[in-house]
């Protein structure tokens, strides 16, 4: 079986990160899409929260062979954690392929077992980042078309709440 972890921090998840889930569902037998949090960042939304959401959307799409997690640690203990021999990433410009293959070099020394996989973004969503749909949201922008409207409202109550 073919297994393979699409990890991030996913705050909140975007039509970009479903279009890469999509199209991972359709290479791999299944996809665990892991909530692996930066310490480095602030988060809106809780590991759990984000996998919750990230879950709902895989239900509400009819995706069978994925589902979302969390976990601490790693990229590569959290591919041995699911039995996972491929990590997919989405690239969405060169800078992403730079920082990317970086991570890749070390994941490739940590396990070398395990592969990445790069599927480019969809040139629809190629501006489309976690990061900039928080800062939309922060000042009450429609971001209706840059999340999966299964979670849309869900994330809009959260912003409105704070």
């Amino acid at each position: 079986m073919k297994n393979a972890v699409f990890p991030g921090s996913f705050d909140p998840f975007t039509v970009g990160h479903l279009d890469i889930l999509k199209r991972a569902c359709e290479i791999f037998d299944h996809v665990t899409v892991c909530v692996i949090p930066n310490p480095v960042k602030h988060y809106l939304f809780g590991d759990e929260e984000r996998v919750m959401l990230i879950n709902r959307v895989i239900e509400a799409e009819g995706i069978k062979n994925a589902a979302a997690d969390s976990f601490s640690g790693l990229t590569v203990e959290c591919a041995r954690k699911h039995d996972a021999r491929f990590i997919v990433r989405g690239l969405r410009s060169y800078d992403d392929y730079e920082f990317e293959t970086n991570m890749e070099y070390f994941n490739k020394r940590l396990a070398p077992e395990v592969q990445t996989v790069y599927l480019a973004c969809d040139a629809a969503h190629v501006h489309i980042s976690s990061s900039a749909v928080r800062e939309l949201m922060k000042y009450g922008a429609d971001i209706g078309a840059l999340v999966p409207n299964e979670i849309s409202e869900y994330i809009l109550g959260k912003v409105e709440k704070k």
